[in-house]
């Protein structure tokens, strides 16, 4: 009798610990489009803070199966960085791949992407709505086969012309914004790091108009 009480309470220690461990593991999708052409493009700001996030942490991305991927390690948590490398309009064949490997719930997955809704640089974190017209968002919703996904928009604000939307968003930032992109993506790195550590309702409330 002893030895199967002992049995049942390591088993649930060992479901216990394995829960514990998928609740702190979280994926992380920077949405862009892979080569050289499209490094410095609006369209790219997905792929842009995870660079930045690497980069201030010592990270090196290595390319795996549909895509770049790295480890952040931060407080306990676990942070799986994934650019994928099926371009935009496939983005979903990547996160689902990734959530599978990883066992990752779909309420730990953060999506970035740009907002030619929102002003230059404004943050706006939300868990459900449509894909607004982006390709990638389209993708991951067909894939995930749901809305209810969080995602992390992060505004390139519309200063285009009739019929250039492509061009813009496909186009390199200004010099003015630049200047102004380093500030933005320090804050966007906060906001994955919360997002990990206080859950996606606090994140919210916290980053969200800044």
């Amino acid at each position: 009798m002893l030895k199967f009480l002992s049995y049942l309470f390591k088993s649930s220690h060992r479901s216990t610990e394995v829960e514990d461990n998928t609740m702190k593991k979280h994926l992380i999708v920077g949405l862009g489009n892979i080569g050289s052409d499209y490094e410095n493009t609006r369209h790219n700001i997905g792929f842009r803070v995870l660079d930045h996030l690497a980069k201030k942490e010592g990270l090196n991305f290595v390319t795996q199966k549909l895509g770049d991927v790295t480890v952040y390690k931060f407080k306990g948590r676990q942070f799986i960085l994934l650019k994928p490398n099926t371009y935009m309009n496939l983005s979903g064949k990547a996160i689902v791949y990734w959530m599978t490997k990883e066992n990752i719930s779909l309420e730990n997955v953060l999506v970035i992407t740009d907002d030619l809704n929102l002003p230059f640089g404004t943050i706006r974190l939300k868990t459900k709505g449509s894909a607004g017209g982006h390709n990638g968002l389209k993708d991951t919703q067909d894939k995930l086969q749901t809305t209810n996904y969080n995602r992390f928009r992060f505004g390139i604000s519309d200063v285009f012309s009739e019929g250039r939307q492509v061009d813009y968003v496909l186009g390199e930032w200004t010099p003015e914004e630049e200047a102004k992109l380093v500030e933005r993506l320090d804050k966007a790195v906060e906001l994955i790091k919360s997002f990990g550590m206080a859950g996606i309702t606090i994140t919210m409330n916290t980053f969200n108009g800044q």
